[in-house]
């Protein structure tokens, strides 16, 4: 894979690819202000003149005022909630996630619920049914199912609102310290305020989003956990004021704080804040350094006082949330459509049949004077009053009974996932949990996976796996071979009292040739390694605390540490390091930090004995660039960092240079003048940078493994095999992405990578060629070109800055404007420049977009706001119809998480943001293809075949009245008993079909593991869909058809045993409802995969449940309790003890099952599925699965050649360390140290 060059960013329209772009939270109106007195306007000044100043507050909309609570309450500050009614426009910091409270629980739920198209067709349905004129049906056979819905759908509504009532007032009723009538008092959270001073201690959360005023830290520095923004538990550092400092370290300075803070409005912008101190009639800038955001957690910092600028919904991380959204299932939408369907068909038959009886009155029924009812009606009148007779009748084509029998299912299914010990990590004992009860059969029809990398796919811990010193590798070594994987013991470093104990390597050899010090490049790596760093270290009560930029630099100073050269302490212009048996004191002269243009950090030290030397690590592709033409080991090492990358290890080179001290004099006038520059400051010192770090001497390369959490690459591979697409969307450098996408094998050697250059430039070839052609506005039709032609397996990685600029997002708009102002574009108003010349252009170029990257085989996005990521997912959703899943662990992954159709978050960690607006949870990103591949496609197959039987089963249920009519005049008279009626889906024919439901699973978990495929008719939506629906009518048809004929044939002409004739309509009834029950019960049976002793127990007792309730019911006894309501007296005893009808019963229930087992046989013989096929030889799977082992799905060995590396910080400590800000006084007497030393690492990269 050939090296890309990015173009210099001056000069460049392309975007930068380090650079996070802007967030969608600024207006047209906010980007053409940003723009103003950039250039090109009259009178502007000339570049290099004295600037004017420039009043920056004007679009500051936001003041804060300290210790003043009813400033806020000001009417300038109030606006309008309804009608007349004003608030404050400063939200409380009470959040509120519930719906309902004790008063609005009752109202609100039944309006919700009515809101659904079936309950309220129901509620008007029993209303028809209180009309004597057209009721045919008593009230209670709608009433009874209706309240039993509605109940059970209001308790479990009444839970998850519980749930969320106890989760709210958790986290209101934490307790923080807040200065009130000149103290501090301890205070609820959700009784903050806006402008209140609070005192926050160490392992304490942020309330609210707070500016920094002091702390016991030296220079109000406050060390922070951001696991609840983005899931990384390295710590970060932000600051106060220097005047703050200064002046508020005291309770009584606190209290007596009468400033005002002018800030931006409250938005979603993790990244930047801008905002002024104005106190004591001075203004003091205020950045996002200075904050602490909601959610965060203080660390290694005893006290902090902060101001409470945004509070409650106003913050940061309440912002990022994104707007909840309702979701349905595919089926879910599907099912609506068919219950519409339902309905139209309804209304139909009920229209026909009430013609029919204005017709069958006009010619029969007016003439037959022994059907005259008393009523002088017209045919007409009768007509319409048979229509609604019949819209009563016929009602259980839409049955009540289906919503809540799914609402079972789903919550039994739920109930699968959250048991599942296979699901469970027993290590921070988290077991999986489902979080909605509404969605699992969707998991069953994934199509693209949307994953966050840091946390997810990764741990976020870096481990020193390798290393090359003076051209000689040191690594893991094995004894047999790699496939048998017989390690040797991890070397002993009982030797190093300052080892860590977690710290592992294999190689002794190495710590060997450490310890005899004969090897002087093997001590000047490890030297360099503990000096060449940005990391601070802290001693507390006897520890040695490290706070690094990157978990690289602080893998690379531990392993420092073991090897015995040990960092102890820094000044602002020296380090001390412990040198195997001895302390060595070095000056700092310069330290020249890393950034991402640099990719690379140098520090010059001046030795014990005068010496001046240079140490430099960094990329291979820029570290070989400047390496002297004397410089050792060059190919041997180059052959090992070939290796390495192969390997997805993160590499750097390490590397040194002797200066003389006059060349230092003459670099270090330079350095100091570039260091004051007022213009182009970071460019003039980069140039100055470039000056020293050349002609350097090479001493090896060191291999970091990003750890991968456990089994990522088998997940990724399987689900692979399954057709999901996942794409990685994260905040990460490309670099960093890049390597992890080929360490879970994402991306493999053999792809062709595209860039956002690449894909910018198929984008606008594509956009001219659609201009050439004749305009078709209102055509989207697809072009049938795929972008790719070669042969081959392509990847697309595109940085945020790239995506906006491919999808002409607001970051291209500011451009422009500024670029136009600036007199170096010109205002774009033709085609030719590119830019879209409407919306349609513009959704071309989205779609066109979408499509090639679906053709793709993998896609990574980095440097993504959490905005862009929702809009990835959109996008796909929008244009492709497809089903999509989105997985995370931090704040910045919610608004994905809400977007996709499906959103999972990662638990276990400390942030939890990510689980409280997910789906489903787990703690390890492995089990998504047990979620997915095993409990998705059961769910979504047991859903399937529940609803294509229950709308047979209403179908053959219903259609006998449609049948009975033409005998009865269409008088809308039922075939059946009305209690029969009443409880047909209720108890005789919903036991087993809610148990296949719930349990059947054609192959077993493991066969669903080893055969992938399986999950395809899923993402086809092939087992559920208009064609199943009509196959159902159908079906429900014909059965109709037999158990109404064949009962109403034997029914003619037919004797009894006792001479009399068993023709009445009361028995015809209980002929053709136990023929009914007894052939759905077995159709049932012949559906069911999985054969427990519950199913056999169901079916069976279905049955029994039937004739025992009909013989009651039947019964003299409660006839004469009930005479109006039990009418079929001595019924079912009179009808049931003639063997012809018993006869007639076999007759009627084997003709209607013989078709489908005639038909399930030849379509599994002839025309068998994938399942089908798996499920023949299931036991021979089983078998072979118990004799396989697991192989690994990682393979080394590729020998393409790459760069591995990727440095995960941007800017470290380096103007921390040279300001002296951070660093404590030294003490005068250095404090001994316990053998247990800790670290704690801190991701530089902050969204």
């Amino acid at each position: 894979m050939s090296q890309r060059q990015r173009a210099d960013s001056e000069g460049s329209l392309g975007p930068d690819d380090e650079v996070m772009p802007y967030s969608d939270d600024e207006t047209d109106d906010e980007l053409d202000a940003s723009s103003e007195g950039e250039g090109g306007e009259p009178g502007e000044v000339e570049p290099g003149a004295p600037q004017p100043p420039v009043d920056t507050r004007s679009n500051l909309g936001w003041r804060v005022k300290t210790n003043d609570r009813a400033y806020h309450q000001r009417p300038e500050f109030q606006r309008k909630v309804f009608l007349c009614i004003k608030k404050s426009k400063y939200s409380g910091n009470g959040i509120k996630t519930y719906k309902y409270n004790a008063l609005t629980f009752i109202p609100l739920n039944l309006f919700e619920q009515f809101k659904r198209a079936a309950n309220l067709y129901f509620l008007a349905l029993l209303i028809l049914q209180i009309i004597p004129a057209i009721t045919t049906l008593p009230w209670y056979t709608t009433l009874v199912p209706l309240v039993l819905v509605l109940s059970i759908t209001a308790i479990k509504d009444l839970v998850d609102d519980l749930a969320r009532h106890r989760m709210d007032k958790e986290i209101n009723n934490r307790k923080t310290e807040v200065l009130l009538d000149g103290g501090f008092q301890e205070t609820k959270w959700m009784d903050m305020q806006v402008g209140d001073v609070v005192r926050l201690k160490k392992n304490d959360f942020v309330p609210a989003d707070i500016l920094v005023l002091s702390s016991s830290n030296p220079n109000s520095l406050c060390y922070v956990e951001t696991a609840e923004l983005d899931g990384e538990t390295n710590l970060k550092f932000k600051m106060g004021l220097k005047i703050t400092d200064e002046k508020l370290q005291q309770e009584n300075q606190l209290a007596d704080l009468d400033a005002i803070i002018e800030s931006e409005e409250p938005n979603n912008r993790l990244d930047k804040f801008t905002g002024t101190m104005l106190w004591s009639g001075e203004s003091y800038p205020v950045d996002l350094d200075n904050m602490l955001l909601r959610g965060c957690k203080i660390r290694n910092t005893d006290t902090c006082h902060g101001l409470v600028i945004f509070a409650g919904a106003d913050t940061k991380i309440m912002r990022n949330g994104g707007k909840t959204r309702f979701k349905r299932t595919t089926i879910d939408i599907l099912m609506n459509y068919m219950v519409y369907s339902i309905f139209a068909l309804l209304i139909l038959v009920s229209l026909g049949l009430a013609i029919g009886h204005g017709f069958w009155y006009e010619q029969i029924g007016s003439r037959a004077w022994y059907l005259y009812d008393g009523n002088d009606q017209d045919s007409f009148y009768r007509g319409f009053l048979s229509f609604w007779g019949y819209i009563i009748v016929l009602n259980t084509m839409v049955p009540i009974s289906l919503y809540v029998s799914v609402e079972v299912i789903r919550l039994g299914q739920s109930k699968f996932i959250n048991w599942d010990l296979q699901m469970y990590y027993a290590e921070k004992d988290t077991p999986a949990k489902a979080r909605t009860t509404t969605l699992n059969e969707q998991l069953g029809q994934i199509e693209y996976i949307f994953s966050d990398k840091t946390g997810t796919l990764t741990q976020n811990i870096m481990a020193f796996k390798k290393c090359n010193i003076g051209g000689k590798t040191y690594e893991k070594r094995f004894l047999v071979s790699y496939e048998l994987y017989l390690v040797l013991q991890p070397v002993d470093f009982s030797w190093n009292m300052y080892a860590d104990p977690k710290f592992e390597f294999m190689d002794h050899s190495l710590v060997a040739c450490i310890r005899s010090k004969q090897d002087h490049e093997m001590l000047e790596f490890f030297k360099l390694l503990s000096l060449c760093h940005t990391v601070m270290v802290e001693h507390k009560e006897g520890e040695l605390v490290y706070q690094a930029a990157s978990p690289d630099e602080g893998a690379l100073v531990t392993a420092a540490r073991n090897f015995g050269f040990v960092f102890l302490n820094r000044t602002q212009d020296t380090i001390t390091i412990k040198e195997m048996d001895h302390e060595a004191t070095y000056e700092m002269l310069a330290l020249l930090d890393f950034n991402s243009d640099r990719k690379r950090m140098s520090i010059i030290l001046k030795f014990p004995d005068g010496r001046i030397r240079l140490y430099c690590k960094g990329a291979d592709t820029v570290i070989y660039e400047r390496l002297s033409s004397n410089s050792l080991h060059q190919e041997t090492t180059q052959t090992s960092l070939d290796i390495f990358a192969n390997e997805t290890l993160r590499t750097l080179c390490l590397c040194y240079k002797d200066i003389s001290q006059v060349e230092w004099d003459e670099w270090a006038r330079k350095h100091k003048a570039a260091s004051i520059a007022t213009r182009d400051r970071d460019a003039a010192l980069d140039q100055v940078y470039e000056q020293i770090e050349n002609d350097l001497l090479l001493i090896g390369a060191t291999a970091i493994e990003d750890k991968l959490q456990d089994g990522v690459p088998e997940t990724i591979a399987n689900l692979a095999k399954a057709d999901i697409k996942i794409w990685v969307l994260t905040g990460d450098k490309k670099e960093t992405a890049e390597n992890i996408g080929y360490s879970c094998q994402l991306l493999t050697d053999s792809m062709k990578i595209h860039y956002g250059e690449d894909v910018n430039e198929k984008l606008r070839v594509r956009q001219a060629l659609r201009r050439n052609v004749a305009p078709t506005f209102g055509s989207k039709k697809k072009p049938p070109e795929p972008f790719f032609t070669e042969p081959g397996k392509n990847a697309l990685i595109i940085t945020g800055g790239w995506l906006n600029e491919i999808l002409y997002e607001k970051k291209k708009k500011r451009r422009r404007l500024r670029l136009r102002r600036l007199g170096r574009r010109a205002l774009p108003t033709s085609p030719g420049d590119g830019q879209p010349i409407n919306d349609f252009e513009k959704e071309m170029r989205q779609v066109d977009f979408v499509d090639m990257a679906c053709e793709c085989e993998a896609v990574i996005c980095c440097r993504v706001t959490p905005k862009q990521k929702a809009n990835v997912v959109t996008l796909v959703k929008k244009y492709k119809k497809a089903v999509t899943l989105s997985i995370g662990d931090g704040a910045n992954d919610v608004n994905m998480i809400k977007t996709a159709d499906i959103g999972v978050g990662i638990s276990g960690q400390e942030g939890m943001q990510a689980v409280m607006s997910s789906d489903y949870a787990f703690a390890q990103f492995r089990y998504l293809e047990r979620l997915l591949l095993v409990h998705g496609r059961w769910s979504y197959i047991r859903m399937c075949k529940f609803l294509r039987y229950f709308f047979f089963k209403n179908f053959a249920f219903t259609l006998v009245h449609f049948w009975f009519s033409f005998y009865n005049g269409f008088s809308a008279q039922v075939a059946y008993e009305d209690w029969f009626i009443t409880l047909y889906n209720v108890c005789y024919s919903s036991l087993p079909v809610l148990l296949v439901g719930l349990m059947d699973q054609d192959v077993n978990d493991k066969l669903c593991l080893k055969f992938p495929k399986l999950y395809l008719p899923g993402q086809k939506g092939a087992l559920f869909n208009f064609k199943k629906f009509f196959i159902s009518l159908f079906h429900g048809i014909f059965t109709s058809l037999i158990i109404f004929y064949i009962p109403y044939g034997a029914f003619l002409q037919t004797m009894g045993q006792d001479g009399e004739a068993p023709s009445d309509y009361q028995s015809f009834a209980v002929v053709t409802a136990s023929s009914l029950i007894i052939t759905v019960n077995l159709q049932i049976s012949l559906e069911t995969s999985y054969w427990t002793f519950v199913n056999c127990f169901a079916v069976l007792c279905s049955m029994a449940i039937y004739f025992g309730i009909m013989f009651d019911i039947h019964s003299a006894g409660i006839h004469v309790i009930f005479p109006s309501y039990f009418t079929f007296t001595g019924t079912a005893s009179n009808a049931l003890r003639q063997p012809y009808l018993w006869l007639t019963i076999i007759l009627t229930v084997g003709i209607s099952l013989l078709p489908v087992i005639c038909i399930q046989f030849l379509s599994k013989t002839i025309w068998p599925s994938v399942g089908d096929k798996v499920q023949r030889n299931r036991k021979k799977y089983e078998m072979e699965a118990e004799e396989e082992k697991r192989q690994p799905a990682f393979q080394r060995g590729g020998r393409s050649r790459r760069s591995g590396y990727a440095f995960s910080h941007s800017r470290g400590y380096a103007d921390l360390i040279s300001s002296g800000r951070s660093i404590r006084r030294r003490p005068t007497a250095q404090a001994v140290l316990h053998d247990s030393i800790r670290e704690v690492s801190r991701e530089g990269e902050n969204i």
